[in-house]
């Protein structure tokens, strides 16, 4: 048949890619397809919930709506509930999947956004009412639905109206009967509607390569004395795993030889993701690896459209990201079933999760429990974990029965010996070692707990040593010379002859590959230290193992004032500072002693009103969902942004990954006092403020001293 008038039906407006509808409906079901066939779903149920679900965009008032932006009606028009009444051209018995597919597709089923849920609707209006908005004038254009639909490869035959309205009523008793649990089937067309909305003509391809395990050859053949986790068998046939270690044991490759499946790699920070990310395309070139964090897209070839938007979507083999944005699996809000049919039965790796506030430590020990109910493999490393905190985990994995538990002997932790630690009241004696360092050809990293201090620290040391290469690293970057300056940190610093100095913050602190000779810290939490120690003569050689090389770390007493330790807690610090040795080695093997000195017992913050799940029961009823979670804003997992006045207009004009380039993280608290800025908000993207250009430099960052205390 004649596909031209066919191709004027959107999807999608021409601002957002004037996708035809019959092109969306066909690449979502191929998604769908290979989805459902991961995910041990019928694929014919799926291709069909996916040929059906944007149906309802035929509609005349939807298809002027993408051009004029106007509903005149006082019942909100929703696609998805149109949607449904083409479901007599399917058999019953195939119907509750198909509600479940199509009717929450974008707006939970009650409670949801703005109330243009499906039981919202008929809720606040007659349900007479809410099928006549829906179906007005079907004789005219739901011929133009069924039309695409035979294009589709569906067997159709026309729709009477009756016939649509028992449908209608169907949906509603269906929707209102549903039970407290969570749907695969939502999860699974969310997924495949997602991916193919980034993807678009490139998602029939791709969804074929979708849901591969990787090929995890490369950390197998990676065998090495110098790192002894190399040499460890990790064949256990238990399902679960924790390694305590040091860094540079080769915990990584051992977690990774633990996996069976694909892979979900967790890390606290940006910049450790990055580093992991690069790291595992260095091993598995051909592996379809994707990172997710804020600026994720960032991270991807810059001039491969595909690869920048895949980030975020379905079926990777392996994904790098936080814990963070596995958060709606605990707090029930949009997409949490894509989320967890993504990862059910994977392998999880859990990398340094003692790292959290104790908010976001809560957080991860609740992600842990759902991802147990999705059958998911827990692998757990990290090379500072109180026994408090550790014996928890054991006892929510299954002690000895399920998890292999994987610590170094005394005569291994010997050799990891590689720190002399010097303790000072103030930080002129610290500093005052810096110079020595330098003429000595050495590396020199300053540690800072926050940026307004990190700044000041650095403006001085550049004014010292100009003639010596310097850079600032911290959080408040805008997002595209934050990855510069982590590809500097590597290429034109730590890979570097000759002396430098780096003044960062604690985005240093985990899994960053880079080995310095000398630092100067802010004192922090002793696991926060342990972990900045571990960026100082990181590299192990036979030579320095045998000579037993030693490199200095110069820690500054913590402040006496509790408002001046932030953002840790005034107690830990000073415990902290106490337990370590000045003028002393720091013993691997007394490691353990003095963190459980320090932390006798774990204290997490209660979450448990926030949470769907409690014990084996689900909160939320099937096709619910939060529209916002209360934890993920404490946790500031959305964080707020600024941009420069001078790149507003080019900010307002872009793409969504080329706005996300522009975007500088702040915090919520600095965002809600604006007094640093009166050039108001941007009412695009994630509608940024608008700063003075005069407080940012690529070399410095956002200067907010007087506004924002955090990283």
């Amino acid at each position: 048949m004649d596909m031209n008038p066919l191709k004027d039906i959107l999807a999608k407006s021409q601002k957002n890619g004037g996708t035809p509808l019959f092109d969306h409906l066909r690449h979502v079901a191929a998604v769908a397809a290979r989805t459902a066939e991961a995910i041990g779903c019928d694929a014919a149920i799926a291709r069909l919930g996916a040929h059906l679900h944007d149906i309802g965009k035929t509609h005349p008032d939807f298809q002027r709506r993408l051009h004029q932006r106007v509903d005149d009606c006082d019942i909100p028009f929703r696609h998805e509930i149109t949607s449904l009444l083409f479901l007599p051209l399917l058999p019953r018995n195939e119907w509750p999947r198909l509600v479940d597919m199509i009717a929450a597709h974008h707006r939970s089923i009650r409670h949801g956004k703005k109330s243009q849920g499906l039981l919202d609707l008929v809720d606040c209006n007659e349900p007479e009412e809410v099928f006549e908005r829906h179906s007005r004038k079907w004789e005219e254009w739901s011929p133009t639905a069924l039309a695409i639909l035979e294009a589709l490869g569906l067997t159709i035959r026309p729709v009477t109206l009756i016939e649509a309205h028992g449908a209608f009523e169907y949906c509603i008793k269906y929707c209102g009967d549903k039970s407290y649990g969570w749907s695969r089937w939502k999860g699974l067309l969310v997924a495949a509607d997602h991916f193919a909305s980034a993807l678009v003509d490139e998602s029939e391809a791709l969804a074929g390569k979708l849901f591969r395990p990787p090929d995890l050859t490369a950390f197998h053949k990676r065998k090495d004395l110098l790192y002894p986790l190399s040499l460890m068998e990790a064949s256990d046939a238990r399902p679960h795993t924790l390694v305590i270690a040091p860094t540079g044991a080769g915990k990584t490759d051992f977690l990774m030889r633990r996996c069976k499946g694909r892979v979900f790699y967790t890390l606290p920070f940006q910049a450790s993701i990055n580093a992991m990310f690069n790291r595992f395309k260095e091993f598995m070139p051909d592996t379809d690896i994707r990172v997710l964090h804020a600026s994720s897209r960032l991270m991807a070839n810059n001039e491969d459209k595909e690869e920048r938007v895949l980030q975020p979507l379905i079926g990777s083999s392996v994904k790098v990201l936080t814990p963070h944005q596995l958060a709606a699996l605990i707090c029930g809000t949009r997409s949490f079933e894509s989320i967890a049919i993504d990862i059910a039965g994977t392998d999880v790796i859990l990398d340094e999760i003692h790292s959290y506030s104790d908010i976001a430590q809560a957080m991860v020990l609740e992600v842990v429990r759902a991802l147990l109910k999705l059958n998911c493999r827990i692998h757990i490393g990290s090379a500072t974990m109180p026994a408090d905190l550790i014996n928890r985990l054991l006892q929510m994995l299954g002690e000895e029965s399920k998890v292999n538990l994987v610590k170094l002997k005394k005569e291994q932790l010997v050799t990891f010996d590689r720190h002399i630690v010097h303790k000072h009241m103030e930080e002129g004696p610290a500093l005052e070692k810096i110079p020595q360092a330098l003429k000595q050809g050495e590396k020199v990293l300053v540690v800072c707990n926050r940026v307004d201090r990190a700044q000041t620290v650095f403006k001085e040391l550049l004014g010292k040593y100009s003639d010596v290469p310097i850079m600032l690293l911290h959080s408040r970057f805008r997002r595209c010379d934050r990855a510069e300056l982590e590809k500097r940190l590597h290429n034109d610093f730590e890979k570097s002859k000759g002396p430098c100095i780096v003044v960062a913050t604690q985005v240093v602190e985990v899994s960053l590959d880079i080995s310095f000779d000398l630092m100067v810290t802010d004192c922090a939490p002793l696991d926060a230290l342990i972990q900045r120690f571990g960026r100082i003569n990181r590299r192990r050689t036979p030579e320095s193992v045998q000579k037993k090389i030693l490199k200095p770390v110069h820690i500054i007493a913590p402040p006496s004032d509790c408002k001046d330790c932030l953002p840790y807690k005034k107690e830990i610090m000073h415990r902290s500072f106490e337990q370590l040795p000045d003028g002393e080695v720091l013993h691997e093997e007394q490691i353990q002693k003095i963190l459980d000195e320090v932390y006798p017992a774990i204290e997490l913050k209660p979450i448990d009103t926030h949470l769907v799940w409690e014990g084996d029961c689900f909160l939320l009823k099937e096709l619910w969902h939060h529209p916002k979670s209360v934890l993920m804003e404490m946790l500031n997992i959305e964080s707020a942004s600024c941009i420069l006045l001078s790149e507003q207009e080019r900010y307002e004009k872009s793409r969504h990954d080329e706005r996300m380039m522009l975007e500088i993280p702040i915090s919520q608290k600095a965002a809600r006092y604006r007094k640093f800025t009166r050039y108001g908000q941007s009412e695009y993207g994630s509608r940024p403020l608008i700063v003075a250009d005069e407080i940012y430099s690529p070399a410095q960052g956002l200067t907010l001293a007087e506004i924002d205390n955090t990283m």
